[in-house]
């Protein structure tokens, strides 16, 4: 009798271990990549993008030919040298017109005061009152060109500035610590501005996207740590992952998804960051979610 009972127990304690535990939510890790494209038109004079290999942030990796605006900005610094030379003919002609204007109110002055005490003609008065005016339209005329040519000359600073934009837009910088998942390009290739190179992505955090019916919304929040569970041959890895987003609106349950209450139809989705420091874990792998 007691061996019956004693056998009774094992089986019972065997089918309790034996049952397991349904997660809160099922979800895969999500390809959250940063694509690069080029930003010019030409070819690729140098690229060292490989598949699978990492790259530090502000790394170059290649170069798309910049020949071309090279050669146009030697004619733009050529022409900014003849429009210096230009405002600096301007500037001594308004200097030699503003000496001699001043001098010219000298004489003015000295004539106006000959004229009341009868020492000059009012024609002596007239005639150097007529010299200061010329003096005066002459310099607003030599103004007009020196504003002109001022002008040129920061239209020609603009497009040199451009220049350089475009030129340090033709190199290819790694925008992120991560690494590259595809690349699109190779050595010598044409390449039009918008073309995607590659794509590259943190690999040390990746994010999981998973799916919760509504009955659960009031079980997390965002910032939120949740357990993480990837399955093995013979074991289970336990991550713990932060919940950084939480949709606000329902969607159809994914094909691949099933989420704890099969019956629903809608479920919200819920985006985790999960440390992948050893990198164990790759874009497409399955995870189940507890809370």
């Amino acid at each position: 009798m007691r061996n019956t009972i004693f056998i009774i127990l094992i089986m019972l304690l065997i089918s309790s271990c034996s049952e397991t535990i349904a997660p809160d939510a099922y979800g895969n890790f999500e390809d959250d990549a940063t694509t690069v494209s080029a930003n010019n038109a030409g070819q690729l004079v140098e690229y060292k993008v490989e598949d699978g290999k990492h790259y530090k942030k502000d790394d170059i990796v290649g170069v798309v030919d910049t020949m071309q605006l090279h050669l146009k900005k030697e004619v733009l610094i050529a022409s900014m040298s003849t429009i210096d030379t230009k405002a600096r003919n301007v500037e001594s002609q308004k200097s030699v017109l503003d000496e001699q204007l001043a001098n010219e109110l000298l004489n003015q002055k000295r004539v106006k005061n000959m004229v009341e005490d009868g020492a000059a003609t009012t024609k002596q008065l007239d005639d150097i009152n007529a010299a200061v005016s010329i003096s005066k339209q002459r310099i607003a005329n030599i103004s007009i060109q020196r504003n002109a040519v001022l002008a040129e000359k920061r239209g020609l600073n603009a497009q040199i500035q451009q220049i350089d934009d475009l030129i340090k837009k033709s190199l290819i910088v790694i925008p992120i610590d991560g690494t590259v998942l595809l690349n699109f390009a190779k050595l010598s290739e044409f390449v039009a501005p918008g073309k995607p190179l590659f794509t590259i992505q943190d690999t040390k955090t990746l994010s999981l996207t998973a799916y919760i019916a509504e009955s659960q919304l009031s079980e997390i929040n965002v910032n939120q740590k949740v357990s993480i569970n990837i399955d093995k041959a013979d074991s289970t890895n336990v991550f713990i992952g932060t919940i950084y987003w939480i949709s606000s609106k329902a969607e159809f349950t994914p094909k691949q998804i099933q989420t704890k209450e099969e019956r629903r139809n809608l479920v919200y989705s819920i985006k985790i960051k999960v440390p992948n420091t050893d990198g164990s874990l790759k874009i497409g792998m399955p995870a189940d979610v507890n809370f």
